[in-house]
């Protein structure tokens, strides 16, 4: 009869029956070794989504920065405007400032103008 092998524990368990080897998936080592496997495995899921982050922006960078260089040597170009607009794609949406709403106060302290304003509640006359 073949024995098991335990993939996490890297062992063989002396008999091949299902009481065997549901005492050893319960027990307290077996337990811990697939902890320590799944935490390493999303260790590395995690590095790798960093590695192709850093990548991506990194090439971004670098596709705007060449962009840059190649405007700034032509006369009448309006590379500034252009690479803002680039640029604003590349900052996460967090930081971008949000929009004001309608009837919503100014820097300034006076009421920006609207368009669709609220109505007055109707007065109830007894």
């Amino acid at each position: 009869m073949p024995k098991y092998y335990c993939d996490y524990c890297d062992t063989f368990l002396t008999h091949d029956s299902p009481s065997v080897r549901k005492t050893h998936n319960g027990g307290r080592k077996h337990k811990e070794n697939v902890r320590i496997f799944y935490q390493k495995w999303m260790e590395e899921q995690a590095q790798k989504l960093v590695d192709a982050t850093a990548k991506a922006y990194l090439q971004q960078k670098a596709r705007i920065e060449a962009t840059r260089a190649l405007q700034k040597g032509m006369p009448g170009s309006n590379a500034e405007a252009m690479m803002t607009s680039v640029e604003t794609q590349m900052m996460p949406t967090l930081m971008r400032f949000p929009r004001p709403s309608f009837g919503a106060v100014s820097p300034w302290g006076t009421t920006m103008p609207s368009t669709f304003r609220r109505a007055p509640a109707p007065q109830n006359i007894h």
